[in-house]
């Protein structure tokens, strides 16, 4: 694909996102978006991703594919697993804060990921940009000390749902950014929600959770 035609596609995605974010999915037509985009080719759409599901898909795609270049900057080059819950949460989660902390100003990016969280279609591809690396090792309690004597199904329950409240809270973050209200920076409320986070999920199981097992589908 030539230059030019990634940036156009590049271009839409963000016209996008912004749209998306702002009115909710639903109500932005592929024609609002390529007039957002500065377009007069209403087809752009069509032409650059095919159908809305098909663009919806390329921009949780573009999410999933910033987090993970964020993740390995984190990482660098030890590829051994974390050792302690914090370690494993702090590479998940900041990684996603850090890549809405990259995205010029205004962004539009986690309220958008919290308006598609909605659709069962994309909740595979949003797993990847927080829970799933959490739920897959958190599953193995055991080797984590400080998920000993804590049910699996609860463990990889609770970790399912991580994905959810984390975007709500940096939809939230995000949009006091946009308006000049936020206080902190994206930084420091990444580690909020890791401190959040590894509470949630080391905290002690005081009653049966097998009506809770979000692992079964």
């Amino acid at each position: 694909m030539g230059r030019h035609s990634d940036k156009a596609r590049e271009v839409l995605l963000n016209a996008a996102e912004e749209l998306f974010a702002r009115h909710g999915i639903d109500a932005v037509s592929n024609r609002k978006i390529t007039e957002h985009a500065g377009t007069a080719n209403h087809s752009a759409i069509k032409y650059h991703f095919g159908a809305k599901d098909d663009l919806l898909r390329a921009m949780v795609q573009r999410a999933v594919d910033d987090v993970r270049v964020c993740r390995e900057k984190l990482v660098g080059d030890d590829s051994a697993d974390p050792t302690s819950l914090r370690e494993l949460v702090t590479v998940h989660t900041l990684a996603l804060i850090h890549s809405f902390d990259a995205l010029p100003r205004p962004s539009w990016r986690a309220q958008f990921l919290f308006q598609v969280r909605l659709r069962p279609e994309f909740t595979e591809m949003l797993a990847g940009l927080i829970s799933e690396g959490i739920q897959r090792r958190a599953a193995a309690s055991d080797t984590l000390e400080e998920l000993k004597g804590i049910p699996e199904v609860v463990v990889s329950s609770r970790a399912r749902i991580l994905g959810p409240m984390v975007l709500g809270l940096c939809a939230e973050y995000e949009a006091l950014v946009n308006e000049g209200e936020q206080r902190g920076s994206w930084e420091s409320m990444g580690y909020f929600v890791v401190d959040a986070v590894v509470g949630m999920l080391a905290a002690p199981s005081t009653a049966p959770a097998d009506f809770m097992d979000f692992t079964q589908k």
